[in-house]
């Protein structure tokens, strides 16, 4: 297979492939994959009708290659299990040609099952639940209805009455005083244990500000006497399912998150059923927001390593 590295350029490439798709994990929206890639060193390849991704991780102080699952544009033979057998020997080929183990990271319950189906024994499958996703009906985000939501209605009744506020499309122009606002999260939130995936962090978020338009990036911002003290941004996932890939604010001011949160989501076409906020990183303070939203679906992600 022919692998090179993900850019801004490869975009329509990937969508073709991952838009159509059922997977609802976050790892496949492109402006991830794409704004992440320096991280990773992310590549892909197309073949025998599969887009193929593959990554590299750090595991026990060790970089070691990964893949996603691969995805089909749905002109294989006919047989959807049969070209996915096929697809996954070509990835088993392409990691031992790289001299690694075969990988494959991001995969579902549904799919984990099928690929001990096809190949039984062969791989052996780990979760984290610090990497599962958040997933929530779009219309819950948006409307907050109902007794569940109430403590998040009063959070942003409050802000109301503190703050006369507007809400804003993030545009390039207003890119400046996005990453004014990162610089002052990053403050209140920086620890010293934190400061290298914060930094990693802060490169992503500043190229995806860059080059927001390109990845196909959707944002708003909520000013307070014209000052922005908040932002968020996200792209589809799939046909149905819209990520939420940043939200930053200052947190001097009270609810805001709440607010941002839903200015946002009442602002995500209606086709998308789904908003998924992504990972917890195991962080006991972001869990326990993303579970005060009573999400819909927690998705698991299963890891696929094949035995020696």
């Amino acid at each position: 297979m022919n692998f090179r590295p993900i850019s801004i350029q490869d975009k329509d490439v990937i969508t073709a492939f991952t838009h159509k798709s059922d997977f609802n994990n976050c790892d496949f929206a492109f402006a991830n994959m794409c704004s992440w890639s320096f991280f990773y060193d992310s590549e892909f390849a197309v073949a025998d009708n599969f887009l193929f991704i593959r990554f590299y991780i750090e595991e026990k102080g060790h970089r070691h290659l990964a893949y996603m699952i691969p995805l089909s544009d749905g002109n294989g033979d006919g047989n959807a299990a049969s070209d996915l057998h096929h697809a996954i020997e070509m990835l088993e080929q392409d990691a031992e040609t790289m001299g690694f183990t075969p990988l494959i990271l991001g995969l579902s319950y549904e799919k984990k099952e099928e690929l001990n189906a096809l190949f039984p024994a062969k791989f052996t499958f780990m979760a984290d639940r610090d990497y599962f996703d958040y997933l929530y009906l779009r219309a819950d985000l948006a409307t907050l209805r109902g007794k569940k939501f109430q403590p998040k209605r009063n959070h942003i009744n409050k802000f109301r009455k503190l703050y006369p506020y507007e809400y804003h499309p993030v545009t390039p122009a207003l890119v400046p005083q996005c990453l004014e606002v990162e610089r002052i999260w990053w403050k209140a939130n920086m620890d010293d244990k934190d400061v290298e995936d914060l930094s990693h962090e802060q490169l992503s978020m500043t190229f995806a500000l860059n080059h927001f338009e390109e990845l196909g990036l959707t944002g708003g911002a909520i000013t307070v006497y014209g000052k922005l003290v908040a932002f968020t941004y996200g792209s589809p996932v799939n046909d149905t399912v819209f990520g939420v890939h940043v939200e930053k604010a200052d947190v001097f001011y009270e609810g805001i998150f709440s607010v941002i949160n839903m200015e946002f989501a009442s602002r995500v076409p209606e086709q998308y059923i789904y908003i998924n906020r992504e990972e917890d990183l195991g962080l006991p303070g972001l869990r326990q927001s993303k579970l005060s939203y009573n999400p819909t679906i927690i998705l698991e992600k299963y890891a696929a390593l094949r035995r020696r």
